[in-house]
């Protein structure tokens, strides 16, 4: 493990929860002496204390061991904010509701920046009874060619894997305004709005 818990870290959540070493000793069932340890770098919490401690503190084991607190706001859970992280080794697609920590193939995954599409990746778009038929004039081929598309609206996403060697194009169900992205192997995330 690359990083554990800091005393600092611990100091700072209980001051911020408003708890004496004390009440936070009585939650996690160890003396205020053990707390004060902590508190000032003299011993590290044994690692099944961990989860105990950060439910003690309201924060994730993660959130612990990093030292960093995130106040989640998107209570809304609006579909629009997704995220979409790629695996460099085997290609696996992770979409996320917001930032996190993904890791595949023992790779920590940054989130794929979208861009509007190039002269190269152009994204037609065309109402076809009630879907959207959706080409690209793109290569596919084993080395160069669309990894998947996704259409997002604000309460729906839906991904379609896509594979070399087969045609650019497929058929999505119209959803309402939203956002359509194609993944390129070498060239990364594009995406444009779809109306309704």
């Amino acid at each position: 493990m690359e990083r554990y818990v800091t005393g600092a870290a611990i100091k700072a959540l209980r001051e911020k929860k408003k708890l004496t070493q004390k009440q936070l000793a009585d939650r996690v069932m160890v003396s205020d002496k053990a707390v004060s340890k902590w508190e000032t770098g003299k011993g590290l919490p044994d690692i099944t204390l961990l989860e105990p401690l950060a439910q003690a503190l309201g924060v994730s084991v993660a959130e612990l061991l990093t030292g960093e607190y995130r106040i989640n706001g998107n209570r809304a859970g609006n579909m629009l904010r997704s995220l979409f992280y790629l695996c460099p080794i085997c290609g696996n697609v992770i979409h996320a509701m917001g930032e996190g920590s993904y890791h595949c193939c023992g790779v920590n995954l940054p989130p794929l920046e979208a861009e509007e599409p190039d002269q190269d990746h152009g994204i037609q778009v065309e109402k076809l009874e009630n879907d959207w038929y959706i080409t690209m004039d793109h290569p596919m081929t084993k080395t160069h060619f669309i990894r998947f598309f996704a259409y997002v609206t604000a309460d729906r996403v839906l991904l379609q894997r896509t594979y070399p060697e087969q045609a650019c194009a497929l058929r999505f169900p119209r959803m309402g305004a939203g956002r359509l992205y194609a993944c390129c192997s070498h060239h990364g995330l594009f995406q444009v709005k779809l109306l309704r």
